[in-house]
């Protein structure tokens, strides 16, 4: 599997294609990434040194990856966080020739906006270029319950204000749709929930809370249900296989006590997860 993956980079720790694109290495996926940002770390630290890049050297990337010939070969494309809305397009672009060169690939879209307690933290407009042009052109997105409720007006605290709002992006375009970090009425305040929908089901995942607060996270179970949805073409496998993954590296980085994700460290949960979660379809 060739997998395109254009989102922010960091020396230090893992975040943006930092934290996915090992992973997917690790999965056995070839990772042609390319960056948005060049971080010394990630912002959470408070201070840091590097450079936003511009869509222009984004394009420049992206086109030398065509004049090679593999197009063709890429069987999807993983973006993140955008930087601007000029990277958004620069993105979308991205999607546009790889999609040309190869009709079964597809484009999977974290989009990245904010979090429940924080509210939005990315730059001003890219919010609106997310919800009116990455959305209809996404096949799969992978938004948490802030970024569900943004994206479709609605606000979710149940069961089935979660599902409205879910058919609402379906509406919008894309196929498949992970809501990660899910907490509503019937989600046990010790437990936390994920759902997927897409064209073969809805289903839900519930894996206990793990008190912990990290980044990265999110950027590695985007690109590890993408990459097990293109393997598998199962929602519901797909859903167990990334979140099953996240819980192991999530519970080795707790018990260890770090800042950072254990990436390296808790490699074997992305091949072999300790412990496995089973998606349950919604009825």
């Amino acid at each position: 599997m060739n997998l395109l993956s254009i989102q922010s980079h960091v020396a230090y720790g893992h975040v943006g294609n930092a934290s996915a694109a090992f992973p997917l290495q690790r999965l056995g996926a070839e990772v042609w990434p390319v960056h948005t940002v060049q971080f010394s770390n990630h912002t959470g630290y408070g201070a840091w040194r590097g450079q936003v890049f511009g869509a222009d050297l984004v394009r420049d990337v992206v086109t030398g990856i065509e004049e090679r010939g593999v197009l063709p070969k890429c069987d999807g494309l993983l973006s993140g966080y955008m930087g601007d809305a000029a990277i958004g397009e620069a993105i979308l672009e991205a999607a546009a020739k790889v999609k040309a060169a190869n009709r079964l690939a597809q484009y999977c879209c974290d989009p990245v906006i904010g979090d429940v307690g924080r509210g939005v933290f990315v730059r001003p407009g890219i919010p609106e270029f997310i919800r009116g042009k990455a959305l209809p052109a996404a096949d799969v997105i992978t938004p948490n319950q802030f970024e569900l409720d943004y994206l479709s007006g609605i606000a979710t605290k149940t069961l089935s204000d979660t599902l409205k709002a879910v058919k609402r992006l379906h509406g919008a375009g894309p196929q498949y749709i992970l809501v990660t970090s899910l907490h509503i009425e019937d989600t046990p305040k010790n437990s936390i929930d994920l759902l997927v929908s897409g064209v073969d089901g809805q289903f839900r995942l519930r894996t206990p809370l793990l008190e912990i607060s990290v980044n990265g996270a999110g950027d590695a179970i985007a690109a590890l249900f993408f990459f097990h949805l293109l393997k598998t073409k199962s929602s519901a496998e797909a859903l167990s296989n990334a979140a099953s993954s996240i819980f192991g590296l999530m519970k080795r980085t707790k018990e260890a006590n770090s800042r950072e994700i254990l990436l390296i460290d808790a490699q074997e949960e992305f091949v072999s997860p300790t412990q496995k979660f089973r998606a349950e379809k919604i009825v």
